[in-house]
């Protein structure tokens, strides 16, 4: 008796790991049949979001903390950064795309790279 409970200990393990690794499977096989669209919103939230954040920071002169809030519903995502000295704001998805907009006078806002 005491054998069949050390072999059946010794099991469980091993069922927890091909779980773990089905998962793991699962969730990269669902991120490369998706890869063109989160690629797609990932870009396109990113380039919207630098380009608003841009505005908001240098035209309407507002703290890059005040102007994170403004950010749509589902773009929780993406982190906003700063330079002031070249009045930039990058925007970033993680691990998909990132996006700079920078303030150019005349212009207003506009996404690099800038070919104007």
């Amino acid at each position: 008796m005491a054998k069949s409970l050390t072999s059946t200990a010794r099991r469980r393990p091993r069922y927890g790991l091909w779980l773990l690794a089905i998962i793991a499977l699962g969730a990269g096989g669902a991120a490369w049949a998706f890869r063109e669209p989160i690629n797609g919103y990932g870009s396109i939230a990113s380039a919207y979001s630098a380009r608003v954040a841009c505005s908001c920071r240098f035209v309407a002169g507002r703290s890059l903390e005040d102007c994170a809030k403004d950010k749509l519903a589902g773009m929780e995502a993406v982190t906003l950064r700063d330079n002031p000295e070249a009045k930039s704001v990058t925007a970033r998805f993680p691990l998909v795309a990132e996006a700079t907009a920078t303030y150019r006078e005349g212009y207003g806002c506009v996404l690099e790279p800038y070919e104007g």
